[in-house]
C-alpha cells in the first residue's frame, strides 16, 4: 500500500459534506443562543458601555496595559476609533490612560478596578446562564458535547478555558485562524 503525501487530503465524500452541513447548522443555532446569552449578560451594563466598549475592556482586562495601536489591532478597529472608545471609557471611570514608564513619550491604556469589576460581573452572569442551560442537557450527552466543542474550539484555534478562569479568555477574539491551502 502506497502512503499518500502528508499534505494530501482526499476530497470529501458526499456523506462527509452532509455531515459538515449538519454540524454547521447545529453550530449556527448554538452560536445564535450564545449571542443571546452574551447580549443578556451585557444588558445590565448597557447604560455604561456598548458591546464594542465592553470588548475593549475585556482585551485590557485579559492582556493588561496596552498602547493604543496594539489595542486597536487586537480589536480590529482603526486607532482613531479605538481612541474614541477609550475616551468614553475613561470618562465613565472604566479605563485609564497614563505615560508608559518605559518610554514617557508613549501612553498606555489600562482597565480600572471599576472596569475590571464590570467585566467580571458580565462574565459571571454569562457563566451562570450557560451553566443553567448545560444543567438541562441529559447527563449522558454532556461528555459528548464537551468532546465535540473541544474539537471545534481546537479547529478554530481558540484556547480552552481553564478551571477557575472566570474571564473566559479570550472571548472569541483570538488571532484569526490561518486557512489551510491545498496548493
Amino acid at each position: 500500500m502506497t502512503e499518500l503525501p502528508h499534505a494530501y487530503a482526499p476530497p470529501p465524500r458526499v456523506d462527509d459534506a452532509a455531515d459538515v452541513d449538519d454540524v454547521t447548522r447545529a453550530l449556527l443555532t448554538a452560536s445564535r443562543l450564545l449571542v443571546a446569552v452574551s447580549a443578556r449578560s451585557l444588558a445590565a451594563a448597557e447604560d455604561k458601555v456598548t458591546l464594542a466598549q465592553f470588548r475593549m475592556l475585556v482585551v485590557l482586562a485579559t492582556r493588561g496595559a496596552a498602547k493604543l495601536v496594539v489595542l486597536a489591532e487586537a480589536l480590529g478597529v482603526n486607532p482613531s476609533t479605538a481612541m474614541r472608545m477609550v475616551d468614553r471609557l475613561i470618562a465613565v471611570g472604566l479605563a485609564d490612560r497614563r505615560p508608559n514608564p518605559e518610554n514617557r513619550r508613549e501612553t498606555i491604556l489600562t482597565v480600572t478596578p471599576a472596569g475590571l469589576r464590570l467585566v467580571e460581573e458580565v462574565t459571571a452572569r454569562r457563566r451562570e446562564e450557560i451553566a443553567a442551560i448545560a444543567a438541562r442537557i441529559d447527563p449522558g450527552q454532556r461528555a459528548a458535547l464537551v468532546d465535540a466543542l473541544t474539537a471545534f474550539n481546537a479547529a478554530g484555534g481558540e484556547p480552552a478555558v481553564r478551571d477557575g478562569d472566570g474571564s473566559l479568555f479570550p472571548l472569541g477574539w483570538s488571532e484569526p485562524v490561518q486557512r489551510r491551502s491545498d496548493g
